[in-house]
């Protein structure tokens, strides 16, 4: 069973930068991404990478956010840049993503990591 787990979350004042890990457990051949949950939002995918390296990103982070992959540590990343206070919610790692109905979704979830941003 493949295992996720996050790291790097905290408290930040806007503008300021943090970096999300997320350890795998084991090599995994399927895409992997961020999401994140505001309190009383729905979750959303912030973004995500592809096995072949194809990147999205929420237009809202565009710009502010960069993912990335090391295959070699199985580990996830999500460094984000020129935080705003609309950042904060619980960031979720992901693997497997896949899409239904339109809405993205994903087979094996993180626990979660906090991340709050003050003005």
């Amino acid at each position: 069973e493949v295992q996720l787990a996050e790291s790097g979350g905290g408290s930040v004042q806007a503008g300021g930068s943090l970096r999300l890990s997320c350890e795998v457990s084991r090599y995994i051949n399927c895409g992997m991404g961020w999401f994140r949950q505001a309190p009383g939002k729905e979750r959303e995918l912030v973004s995500s990478i592809s096995v072949d390296g194809i990147i999205t990103y929420v237009d809202s982070v565009k710009g502010r956010f960069t993912i990335s992959r090391d295959n070699a540590k199985n580990t996830l990343y999500l460094q984000m840049n020129s935080l705003k206070t609309d950042d904060t919610a619980v960031y979720y790692c992901s693997a497997c993503v896949y899409y239904s109905g339109g809405r993205p979704l994903a087979t094996i979830w993180g626990q979660g990591t906090q991340v709050t941003v003050s003005s």
